[in-house]
């Protein structure tokens, strides 16, 4: 690793305030198991959680309650699980692009680069992205708990400080 992307880990700071929106037609709070993982991990890592809630998979209702929760004061990310495969109805993707300010497309393609090591193939269904929206940053991935295991541990914890520093400059 390049002493300068160090150097910025070491300054970006160690907690990112997060939101949590699941994309369901099916689940609740109760029996939604990637928001709770993420939920979970990010509190582990130190993350506080500012909100979580659970969206019907339209493409309006994505777009509205990523607005909303990026609207908090203290949030500076929103995390997405589900609606990020290839089904008619797994719209979130499409309804984030459409409001990203920059994308991150190397959060997708490494996401897609780690799951083709664990499920081979199969990983080209999967169309997680991340983007910055202002100063705040929003990273999807799927509804699975295996994708978001993989997609909160070998990425978003890793750098999701780093990203917020960078998407507040």
């Amino acid at each position: 690793m390049s002493e300068s992307t160090n150097q910025h880990r070491r300054t970006a700071g160690e907690q990112v305030t997060v939101a949590i929106l699941t994309v369901s037609d099916t689940r609740s709070l109760e029996t939604d198991g990637g928001g709770q993982l993420i939920e979970d991990l990010c509190h582990a890592r130190g993350f506080p959680v500012c909100n979580r809630r659970i969206v019907k998979d339209e493409r309006d209702a994505i777009r509205q309650a990523v607005l909303e929760l990026l609207a908090e004061r203290d949030c500076e990310a929103v995390l997405i699980t589900g609606g990020t495969g290839l089904a008619a109805r797994d719209c979130t993707v499409d309804a984030v692009e459409g409001i990203y300010d920059s994308a991150i497309p190397g959060y997708g393609e490494l996401f897609r680069m780690l799951s083709y090591q664990e499920i081979g193939s199969a990983s080209m269904l999967s169309r997680a992205s991340g983007g910055r929206i202002g100063t705040k940053i929003v990273l999807t991935m799927p509804g699975s708990t295996a994708g978001v295991r993989l997609a909160m541990e070998k990425l978003i914890l890793p750098e999701l400080p780093h990203l917020v520093m960078h998407a507040g400059k």
